[in-house]
């Protein structure tokens, strides 16, 4: 599957991962909203050109998803910041 990192140089390689973590860096760095959202360009920095249509569970169990994401995010980082920001304010997606 990583057959492609066979053939580079050192120079390319570095290219490589510098590529990466940038688009790490701005995956890690979503915040408020943008956590909510589904990120091709994430998946788009691997070799494989595919599109993969996302399985999107119906709305009770979506909610409920968000809900123990949001849960998680109070256990997990209780003294993360908060907004009260509504979704599209202060150029959200």
């Amino acid at each position: 599957m990583d057959d492609d990192l066979e053939q580079l140089d050192r120079v390319a390689l570095v290219a490589e991962v510098k590529r990466l973590r940038a688009g790490i860096r701005a995956h890690r760095d979503s915040s408020g909203q943008e956590l909510c959202w589904h990120h091709p360009q994430l998946w788009a920095l691997l070799p494989e050109k595919t599109d993969p249509l996302p399985s999107v569970p119906d709305w009770p169990q979506f909610l409920r998803g968000c809900l123990r994401y949001r849960e998680s995010l109070d256990r997990d980082l209780p003294y993360a910041a908060r907004t009260e920001e509504e979704f599209g304010e202060g150029g959200g997606t």
